[in-house]
């Protein structure tokens, strides 16, 4: 087992990460730290024995220090290109990268070394023998995200040596890039099939019916401000009456996706697998209902991430998944902003592993005051049981998911059971 150094932060560092760091810090290789260390105890001996000889042979090894810092320091005209990298990615897709060097003179034995966030993969590092102006270098390699989040691709450097390879010397040729990772997405049906007012033509307080109506209910006497092209002629032809088609009572069309990011109730480690399935979730659903044209609010439990409507914000949507992260504020910060917005005809959607007891009396407020509900329950070994026993108490539809499933699928189960019981 390697030798652990304690730091003054608590951690613990190896000895090779100690090595590495005074080599960064003082410009030498192994081989110049070594000369260094030997000059110093080759002066020393010099000093208590009073060896004329000695102090030659430590002064002539920081002679050859000093020349090999500055043949190192130099700087090589040698410059590069990294093609444009998408700005988002999704998880498991596949990035090409091509970096290209070039040198207005002759450049020999260097490495390039590209630096890389651990969930893009290892460092890439490069030996180059030879950089001449009249042939250019190229590389090729691929990114490839195991996990979704904010990453910096870079920076580009070039690290050169000393032709004794005592001191070396980090250039930077290309700057960083940022890559935004977004989680997968699959295809979902997200709506209620019952409410607390159920029969047409009632409504919910300050409620409207979904934009485009699903399932046909049924004919009433047309009234004014009916869209005229839901009168059916037919009907008219035969009864003299106007009648315009009522369709399956339907919800709001403003869609509030509450994202549990209460770490407590997540599985360990990062990623935690729970957790992104919550996210993958989150992702799904709302990006189907902004497909749909519906106006679509993020929450977590720590703030509101914004309010997304149109095709071009399905990007901006996804982004904001793509940074959150877990917290310890509890589910019930997002019900109390849900409850003060003043807006209670909203679709909820709640993607937790833990449906606490206070937010499940705020939950059922809402649903109370015409509001529709959605649990997207995650399950795993230490979720909360009462979680499942809590949605149905309050009447919420209930979509129960575990790590690894399919959400098409976990969706489509949910919905038929749900007709069945209607």
């Amino acid at each position: 087992m390697a030798a652990e150094v304690r730091t003054a932060r608590g951690g613990q560092l190896s000895v090779a990460g100690l090595l590495a760091q005074l080599e960064r810090s003082l410009g030498l290789t192994v081989t110049g730290l070594a000369l260094l260390l030997v000059a110093a105890l080759g002066w020393l001996v010099a000093h208590a024995l009073g060896g004329r000889s000695l102090y030659l042979l430590a002064y002539t090894a920081v002679a050859l220090i000093g020349v090999a810092l500055y043949l190192a320091r130099r700087r090589r005209p040698v410059s590069a290109h990294r093609s444009e990298l998408n700005r988002r990615a999704r998880v498991g897709q596949t990035l090409p990268v091509e970096i290209t060097l070039q040198a207005t003179s002759r450049v020999t034995s260097f490495r390039i070394e590209e630096q890389l966030p651990e969930s893009l993969g290892r460092a890439v590092v490069v030996p180059v023998p030879s950089l001449r102006p009249d042939h250019d270098v190229v590389h090729h390699y691929s990114l490839r995200p195991a996990v979704r989040g904010v990453f910096q691709v870079g920076p580009l450097t070039a690290e050169f040596t000393d032709p004794m390879g005592l001191a070396r010397k980090r250039q930077e040729l290309a700057g960083t890039t940022e890559i935004i990772v977004h989680p997968n997405v699959e295809e979902v049906l997200d709506r209620p099939l019952t409410r607390a007012f159920e029969d047409p033509p009632m409504r919910p307080p300050r409620s409207r019916p979904w934009p485009e109506g699903f399932e046909f209910y049924g004919m009433r006497d047309y009234v004014a401000g009916d869209d005229i092209r839901r009168v059916v002629w037919r009907a008219f032809g035969r009864t003299d009456r106007l009648l315009v088609r009522e369709f399956e009572q339907g919800i709001s069309d403003r869609i509030a996706i509450v994202l549990d990011t209460d770490e407590s109730w997540h599985s360990p480690g990062y990623p935690s697998e729970t957790f992104e399935m919550a996210v993958r979730v989150a992702a799904s659903v709302g990006v189907r209902h902004i497909k749909d044209g519906l106006t679509v609010r993020l929450e977590s439990n720590g703030a509101s991430l914004g309010r997304f409507r149109g095709p071009r914000s399905r990007m901006l949507f996804l982004d904001e998944l793509a940074r959150v992260q877990t917290g310890r504020e509890a589910l019930s910060n997002a019900f109390d902003r849900l409850a003060r917005a003043g807006r209670r005809d909203d679709h909820v959607v709640l993607v937790t592993s833990h449906f606490d007891q206070q937010s499940a009396a705020s939950a059922n407020l809402l649903l109370n005051d015409g509001a529709s509900l959605t649990v997207c329950a995650i399950l795993w070994e230490e979720s909360d049981p009462v979680t499942l026993r809590r949605a149905h108490e309050i009447g919420a539809q209930l979509v129960q998911l575990r790590p690894g499933s399919s959400l098409h699928g976990a969706f489509r189960a949910s919905l038929q059971s749900k007709a069945r019981g209607r």
